[in-house]
C-alpha cells in the first residue's frame, strides 16, 4: 500500500454521483498528480482523504491502516477556495492556524520566522489579509500548509494567482519538502507542471478513475510508436526499411531530422539496429511519446490530440 489507499470509495450528493466507486493508491514519497476536467470528482475525493466529506461506501488507508482523525493532522492541505480571514493579521493568523494543527507556540513560531524570511515577507507579519494580493496572500496559505511539517501535502492548483516568478518559488519549495520526504499531490489542470514534476498520476472522468500509475509507463501506452532519428549526412538519406516506414525527413545544411514509424510487431531497438546497419550517422535517436495534456484530451473526449511531439530520454 502507498501512504494513502482508497478502496472502492462512492459518494453521492442527492440523485447525483460525486465518485464511482474510485480504487486509488498513492505511493509514498513521491509527487503525485491528481487530474480530471472540473466536476470530475476530485475535490470530492480531496476531501473525503482529508475527512472533510463521508464516503457513502469504501474506505480510506493512512500508511495501510484504516485512516483516523490523527493522521489527517499529518496531512497539509491548501483548497483551491483558499481560507484566509480576510480581517485578521497575517502573523495571528498563520500562528492561530499552527497551533491547531497542535504545534507549540514556541514550535510554531520558530518554524514561521524560518518560512518568513525564506519568502521574504517578514514586514507582512501585522498586515491584514485583505492588505494582500491575491499571490501574496497564496504565500501566507501555503506557509500555513506547510508548517506542521505534514507527512503528505495536498494542494489543489497550487500556482494559481501566482506570477511567473512566485510559481517557480513555490515548484522549487515543493520539491525541497518532497527531496525531505513529504509526498506530495496536486490536482492541477497545468499539465506542463504534472510533466516536470510528478511521478505518477491519477486521472478521473465522470467521477470514476480512468487512468492512474507511472506518468512514463502512461505516455508509452499512449505512444504514436514513432522515433526522432537526427543524423548528418551530405548526400545519404534515410531509406525505407524492414522495420519501419518513413514519416518524414528533413534536411537542414546536412543535418536531417526523420520521424519513423515502427512497422507491426517491431521495437525501437530494432529500428536504431538498423539504421546501424546502413551507416546511418546518427547525432541522436528519440522515442516520441505524447504530451499529457494530448493524453487528457484523448482519455477525457475520446479524440486524440496533436501528438508524437514529446521526447523520451535519448538511447
Amino acid at each position: 500500500m502507498g501512504i494513502i489507499t482508497c478502496k472502492n470509495i462512492s459518494k453521492t450528493f442527492g440523485d447525483y454521483k460525486a465518485l464511482d466507486d474510485i480504487n486509488l493508491d498513492i505511493p509514498e514519497g513521491g509527487i503525485f498528480g491528481l487530474l480530471g476536467p472540473n466536476g470530475a470528482g476530485k475535490t470530492t475525493l480531496i476531501r473525503i482523504i482529508n475527512r472533510i466529506t463521508i464516503p457513502n461506501s469504501g474506505e480510506v488507508f493512512f500508511q495501510g491502516r484504516h485512516m483516523t482523525d490523527a493522521d489527517v493532522e499529518k496531512i497539509g492541505y491548501m483548497p483551491e477556495e483558499r481560507g484566509l480571514y480576510r480581517k485578521m493579521k497575517v502573523g495571528d493568523q498563520v500562528l492561530y492556524l499552527a497551533r491547531l494543527r497542535g504545534m507549540s507556540h514556541a514550535d510554531a513560531m520558530t518554524e514561521l520566522k524560518k518560512w518568513f524570511v525564506r519568502f521574504g515577507i517578514e514586514s507582512w507579519w501585522n498586515k491584514k489579509i485583505e492588505e494582500l494580493s491575491k499571490g501574496m496572500a497564496q504565500k501566507v496559505q501555503f506557509i500555513t500548509t506547510v508548517v506542521h511539517r505534514p507527512k503528505m501535502i495536498i494542494m489543489d492548483e497550487p500556482f494559481s494567482g501566482f506570477d511567473p516568478v512566485n510559481a517557480q518559488l513555490i515548484r522549487e519549495e515543493m520539491l525541497r519538502l518532497n527531496q525531505e520526504g513529504a509526498t506530495i499531490v496536486l490536482s492541477t489542470h497545468n499539465m506542463q507542471s504534472v510533466e516536470e514534476l510528478c511521478s505518477g498520476i491519477g486521472l478521473i472522468n465522470k467521477s470514476r478513475l480512468v487512468e492512474s500509475g507511472n506518468i512514463d509507463d502512461i505516455r508509452r501506452k499512449y505512444g504514436t510508436n514513432n522515433v526522432e532519428v537526427v543524423y548528418t549526412s551530405d548526400a545519404v538519406s534515410i531509406r525505407e526499411g524492414d522495420t519501419y516506414r518513413v514519416v518524414s525527413d528533413s534536411d537542414d545544411g546536412g543535418r536531417h531530422t526523420a520521424v519513423l514509424e515502427l512497422l507491426p510487431g517491431c521495437i525501437s531497438r530494432d529500428v536504431l539496429s538498423e539504421l546501424v546497419r546502413q551507416d546511418i550517422n546518427i547525432a541522436s535517436y528519440k522515442e516520441l511519446l505524447p504530451r499529457m495534456n494530448d493524453i487528457f484530451i484523448k482519455i477525457v473526449t475520446g479524440r486524440d490530440a496533436v501528438a508524437g511531439h514529446a521526447e523520451e530520454d535519448t538511447i
